[in-house]
Parts: C-alpha cells; structure tokens; sequence
C-alpha cells in the first residue's frame, strides 16, 4: 500500500493506492503540513472487521464494484448479448504530479481499461474525470460509466439539495444525510429544473461545506450510498454518471468513452465555497473570461411586444431603451418564417431561420442599423434544437425529428426535437445560423430550449454532445459573439455548458420575491456576471404579484442587469427610477462581476443579503419579501471587510419609498458614515426593513 497527497493551497487531498488491488481517498479537506505521517494518518482512520462482514470487507473507494461484497451501484456496469458483465478492475499504474494524480485500472479478463484523472485547479476545486477504452477484441455495451467515486468524510452529515420547476427553480432544503443516501435524476435529456446534479454537504456544526457537480448538458444520476454491512467503514459514497439509467451505449473494440468532470469543492463555509466556485469558473472554465468587459444592460422585446412584431413598434421600444441607459437590443421571438407561414405564435416554424419579409421587408438591417444609431448592440432570440411540425424544415425532413418509427410524435409547445445525433441536422443547424450572423451584425444569442426530449429512442446521450458541436463551430466562427443558455428558464445551467456561453437565464419567472430566493441559490455555485437579472413588468405575468419599480429595481442590480418590460406602459417615475438604478448598476458592475459574493445571515429568515467586495469597495443588498414580526429589525451585520479598515458607507438614492419615512439620521445617511470594518461586520446596520417588498443597496469605499 502506498500512500500519495495532492495539495492546493488550501486543501489536501491523500489516497491510499494498492497496484493490483484498489485505490480509495482517504483524506480530503484543509491543507496537511508538509511532512505529515501518511501511513499514520491511514492507521488512524484504519476500522477493525465486525461479524456481518466478509472476511475482507470491501472498500469501494474510486471505481465501486459489486465484487467483494459492496453492496451499493456500480460504476460501471456493462453488457455483453444482453447479460450483466461482472468487472474485476485492478489499479494497474499511477503518476502523481503537483496538484494531480492520474490512475489506470484494469480487467485483465475483459480487456478493459479505465483510468481516472484527479486535479486541483484554481481556487482548490477538484476536477475528476474517467475513461473506459476496450483494449480486446469483443463488442461490449455499457450501461453505466460514472465520473470517479467520492468517498465522503464521515463529518459531513447533513445535506442541502436543490429542487424546482419551470419558473421555481433552485429551491434548498436541508435535511440529514440518512443511512439511505440521496438519489436524484433527470430524463428530460438536459439537466432540468429539478437541481440534482448541484448539492452541497456540511458537517454537524452546519459551518464547513462540500459542493458537488457533475460538468453536463445532459441527463443526470446523482447518487450518495452508503452500505451500512459491506462497506469497510460506513462511508457514504457519492456518484455522478451522464446519461439515464439503463440506456446502452456500444463500446466496440478500439473504442473510448468518457465521463463528464466530477467537479467539487470543501471549504470552511457556505460564502467561502460560492467564492471558490466563482473563482474556478471565471479562471477555468467561461470562454475568454478576461476579455469580456462590461457586462452590457439588456432591453428583451418579450414582454414588451411578445409576437406582435413590426418595424415600427421595434423602433420605438429601440428608442424608448435607449433613453434608459439600455447598451443591448435584442429581439425575441417572431422574427422568423418559412415561404408558406411566419411565426405568429408558438405552434409553427421553427427550423426555418430566416428572417420574416412580412415584417421585415428588408430584413433586420434597418433594425440593427437604428438600434446602433442609438448607441446599443443588437442581440437575436433562437431555438436551434427544436422543429415545428408546421415549418418547411419539417415538411422537407420530417425524419429529422427524435422519434420512434411508426409510433406517435408526441410535441410540447407545440414543437419536436431535432435528432443532433445526425450529421446533417447539425451541418443544417451550423450553415442557417453561420448566414445569419454572417449576413447580419448580431452580437448576441439568446439561445432557447423549451421542451424535453421525448420520444427517446436511445439518444439522449448524443443531443448534448451534437449540441456541444454545434455551438463550439458556431463559437469558433464568430467569437465576438455572446451566447446565453436558456432552457424555459433555468432547464440547461452547468459548467458544461458554461464552457461555450457567456451567460444564462436562471428562471423565466422575473418577479423580484422570487428572484430573491433564485439568485442567492444559483450564486452558490455562479458568479453574478453570468446570471440575467432583469426587472419585469408588474403585475407580473407569472407570479401575478405587483411590485414597485425601485424593489424591482434593486434587486436586479445584483446579476447581469436587464429589462424585460415596456418602458412605454411604464410612469414617468418609474423610468426615471429605472434610469437611476441603471446607472448604479454601471458604476458597481466592476465589482459586482469581479469581487467576491457572501452571503449574509439574518434572524428574519424574510430578510435575504447579499455582499459583494471588491479591492476595497463592496455593495450590498437587503431586502425583506414578508411583514416582519417586529417592527424594528435586527441589524444587518456585513461580512468580508477588513475589520481594520475604515470605510465610508453610503445608501444610494433613490431610497424605498415607504421605508424611507423609518430611517433615522436621514441628513447623516444622505451625507455618509465612517466606520471600521470590525464595527459593520460585528455591530451592523440598523435600516428600516419591516415592510414586504422593501429593498436596500449599500455601497461601501474604503477611506485611505
């Protein structure tokens, strides 16, 4: 037995590597000194072999098996003529470099190799991925091919996960981690609303935590299991595999597979984790992160004029955004038709990606060429993946759609799903969309999802990666071009995807109570620079909840900041309230997307803040959703200052209009506090927050 470390800068992992035998994780948390007793450290988590055990208990470690004795899934299970295949993989070589380690198993008798690559990259998150190749000579299908096995210290007890629907994404509940484990999956071939492939775990004093995530665009299955009588020491294990369960995948002689990443993260705390997150993505994993620039505002035509479209109604919401502050246009759906129809509604013409004579006679050159007069971008709403049944695309290959021969094309809003497992629906895919940004200056892409993939004849697999292909030529043809996820709202949200886009669109539901509970979510895991954050219309059209535009407002600061409303139908108050916190948006955006979120807690559990703190300055946000208990609330307490500095602490204007009548010293907020940063962490601000829907922005500058 040998024992090896990986360390980054605050983390340690160790294993323990038995060539011929197994390999387990045997340490993982902060960093070890240098010079640590390694066989000591394994002797003192060592466990005897009690009476319902085999003889020699088996450990799953990094590459579970049934063999031995465990009685927990496999990762990899494969078939052979329709039979169950048992596996009896070995480790076969190692190499460890700084901060990595790289592992190959083997079954001798089937021919098959796995290997398994552990790496520490920015920020102390671990990446893990593995590959299967078939090094003999007969055909296998595998059923199931996991991302290496995490062995889970015995400290983490407890267990957020994250669950939702369409408009009521990322909900958290937190409950013990039961001797049953948690299991979670999605079949809707993309990861869903449901949250399953982001989990955290904590240990009993709910202050050190674990994320996890499985790096995918496609289905999921997410497992934590522990074999209270076969495993060696009562470990949970946890698991993450791409694709559904019992969906078979050939693995031919010569060939490989592989797994998505295992992507995971200890840190002391929950703002600490968020923090390593944002840094591992921003550093690791968003394309060109570094060349971005500012995060542009957004004018969505949605809401405004759903598929009303014409030229004119365009060009005055174009004008009407404009005088905002708006840096972005982007037309939504409507603008496209085939020769027999135009997109009226949501029943027809998808595939068919050009532009609409009919209301656009000269096509979208006219457009574009106005909202570029008025000092903004233009940006263009697709649906790639999906086929309308009543489009000339479907009429010409109505085999092109997923879908079970001589069975029934069940359809969701309407439309199909295009088959990306075929070649030449992603060259079609590839050739419509490269003329229209070549033909066209469009700097963005919103690019929809809005149904699941079914039928499912055994492809679900594959659509992701034909996507993956079709978006990765698009990108490498026209790299000035952003991209933002969306799926019905937060479908298709994960560092897989984050890879090839710029942003996502975490929810269609805009209304600010609910983003309150969304955003603090999905920023467990993502920067704010690429969640959309837009101020809706009131009434809003999911939610039915009205709300004034200065709580809307603030609470849209805190993402990449948009509109998704009709400035028109708005009062002259309410645009110019907008236009106020418009401008605040681009005055603290260089910290909002560069510095470093915490969360902060509240004994009103109604009260929900956020902080973010940047080379010196910081911005916060405190909002309460609900009638507080008591009319005075606590203090709100910041957080990530340091507690020697002095800062001077302002309220921007304007100030919620009811809550506004509560605050005391008025004249001495409007002209600014200075206080240490061990005073505003420790003792707090005391602001009016008893009122529902009522929200505050503080800004922060250290005073030299």
């Amino acid at each position: 037995m040998e024992f090896v470390r990986i360390d980054g800068e605050r983390l340690t992992l160790v294993f323990a590597l038995e060539v011929g035998g197994a390999a387990d994780c045997i340490y993982l948390g902060a960093a070890l000194p240098d010079g640590e007793d390694l066989a000591a450290l394994a002797a003192a988590g060592a466990r005897g072999r009690h009476e319902s055990q085999p003889d020699v208990p088996p450990v799953p470690g990094l590459l579970p098996e049934r063999k031995g004795g465990w009685g927990g899934t496999p990762a990899v299970v494969l078939r052979q003529s329709g039979e169950a295949v048992p596996t009896d993989f070995r480790l076969d070589t190692w190499q460890a470099q700084p901060g990595s380690l790289a592992l190959t198993f083997t079954d001798a008798r089937l021919g098959i190799a796995l290997s398994q690559g552990w790496q520490i990259a920015a920020s102390d998150v671990v990446e893990a991925h593995a590959t299967l190749a078939n090094q003999g000579e007969h055909m296998f299908e595998f059923e199931r091919l996991a991302a290496p096995a995490l062995p889970l210290p015995r400290r983490f007890t407890r267990i957020t996960t994250l669950a939702g629907r369409w408009a009521g994404e990322m909900r958290e509940a937190a409950r013990d981690l039961a001797p049953d484990g948690f299991m979670r999956s999605s079949a809707a071939g993309k990861p869903g609303f449901g949250g399953g492939n982001w989990l955290i775990l904590h240990d009993s004093a709910g202050d050190e935590a674990l994320g996890a995530h499985l790096a995918f665009s496609g289905d999921h299955d997410t497992r934590i299991e522990c074999d209270m009588q076969g495993s060696g020491d009562g470990r949970a294990v946890l698991q993450m595999a791409a694709g559904q369960p019992h969906a078979l995948a050939r693995l031919a002689p010569g060939s490989v597979a592989a797994t998505p990443k295992l992507v995971f993260a200890r840190a002391p705390d929950r703002s600490a984790l968020a923090q390593a997150f944002h840094a591992y993505l921003r550093g690791n994993v968003l394309p060109q992160r570094a060349a971005w620039g500012p995060r542009k505002v957004h004018l969505n035509s949605w809401e405004a004029l759903g598929f009303k479209l014409s030229e004119d109604a365009l060009m005055r919401l174009a004008e009407d955004a404009a005088s905002l502050g708006i840096e972005r246009f982007v037309l939504d759906d409507g603008w496209f038709g085939g020769q027999e129809q135009r997109r009226r509604d949501d029943r027809t013409s998808l595939g068919d990606w050009t532009v609409s004579r009919d209301v656009f006679p000269n096509g979208l050159a006219p457009l574009i060429a106005r909202v570029h007069e008025l000092g903004m971008d233009f940006g263009l709403w697709v649906e790639p993946e999906m086929i309308s049944p009543d489009s000339d695309l479907y009429r010409a290959h109505p085999d092109w759609c997923l879908h079970v021969e001589a069975r029934d094309r069940p359809t969701m809003r309407g439309q199909l799903a295009l088959d990306l497992s075929r070649p030449e629906v992603r060259e079609y895919l590839i050739e419509r969309l490269d003329a229209l940004l070549t033909e066209n200056t469009i700097a963005y892409l919103k690019w929809d999802h809005n149904r699941d993939l079914f039928p499912d004849p055994g492809k679900a697999l594959w659509q992701a990666i034909g996507f993956y292909h079709v978006v990765d030529s698009l990108r490498e043809a026209h790299p000035h071009v952003e991209i933002e996820s969306c799926a019905s709202g937060g479908g298709r949200i994960d560092f897989g995807v984050l890879a090839r886009v710029n942003r996502v669109w975490p929810s269609d539901n805009n209304d600010a109570v609910e983003r309150l509970r969304i955003t603090p979510a999905w920023s467990q895991f993502l920067p704010l620079e690429v969640l959309g954050s837009h101020v809706g219309p009131s009434p809003n059209p999911i939610t039915g909840r009205r709300l004034a535009m200065d709580f809307r407002a603030k609470v849209a600061v805190f993402g990449h900041m948009g509109v998704e409303a009709d400035p028109a139908r708005m009062t002259d108050k309410e645009r110019e309230i907008l236009a106020v916190h418009i401008a605040l948006y681009k005055q603290w955006r260089g910290v909002l997307h560069s510095g470093a979120l915490h969360r902060l807690s509240h004994p009103d559990p109604d009260i929900t803040g956020m902080m973010v703190t940047h080379e010196g300055k910081a911005l916060a946000l405190a909002a309460q959703t609900a009638f507080s208990p008591v009319f005075d609330a606590a203090p709100l307490r910041l957080a990530g200052l340091d507690p020697q500095a002095r800062y001077r602490v302002t309220l921007p204007e304007p100030w919620p209009p009811r809550a506004k009548h509560y605050l005391a010293n008025r004249e001495t907020w409007a002209a600014g506090l200075t206080l240490s940063g061990a005073a505003l962490m420790t003792h707090g601000l005391a602001l009016p927050l008893t009122h529902p829907e009522t929200a505050w922005i503080i800004a922060l500058e250290a005073i030299a």
